[in-house]
């Protein structure tokens, strides 16, 4: 009897726990999402935006102006014609007078953080509409290749040590030697006069 009642309890203490560890999820989700959990989408319009690199930005990322958040990330294709990522964006329509020539870039929520979209304002009269496109973008700016870059610029520097500095100041002598003889020149036709 005594195993019985035991076994009870812990049944219902794993139970409980479970269920308590749904609810955190659960919460976690609805909290880091920002966007909560709606069965319903307000009314929006679409537009596209063609990007180089977009880095590492998912379908769902954030698009904001001013850091507004206005709208979302629905859909990143490839446009094979022109070699450029394809982004498609749904904004909410009570933002429905932002400047065409307004232009898009990739930006990182934080140091390691996910990217989202900033749409900067343009001075134009006339406003995005449903499937609209942004001419103007700003490519995701890739850690990588800034890295990669500063290693192949710290590698190149290293290993010219001084004899990369000897010709660089050989050709800077004759140019220094060249200007107190040019200036010398027209001080003698002046004196000639």
């Amino acid at each position: 009897m005594r195993n019985s009642k035991g076994s009870r309890g812990l049944n219902l203490g794993t139970g409980l726990f479970v269920l308590l560890g749904f609810a955190a999820l659960f919460f976690l989700t609805t909290q880091t999402t920002s966007r909560g959990i709606s069965l319903e989408s307000p009314p929006h319009y679409t537009v596209t935006a063609k990007f180089d690199n977009i880095g590492d930005l998912k379908v769902g990322a954030p698009v904001s102006i001013a850091g507004v958040e206005i709208g979302r990330v629905t859909r990143i294709d490839f446009d094979s014609r022109d070699y450029k990522a394809m982004v498609t964006m749904q904004l909410n329509d009570k933002y429905n007078q932002i400047p065409s020539d307004s232009d898009a870039s990739i930006y990182t929520q934080g140091l390691l953080g996910g990217k989202f979209i900033g749409l900067t304002a343009g001075g134009s009269e006339t406003y995005l509409k449903n499937n609209d496109q942004i001419d103007f973008t700003q490519s995701a700016f890739v850690l990588e290749n800034l890295i990669g870059q500063l290693l192949a610029n710290f590698s190149k520097g290293s290993t010219g040590g001084a004899s990369d500095a000897a010709p660089s100041d050989a050709a800077a002598a004759p140019a220094a030697s060249a200007a107190p003889a040019a200036k010398a020149a027209p001080a003698a036709k002046e004196k000639t006069k």
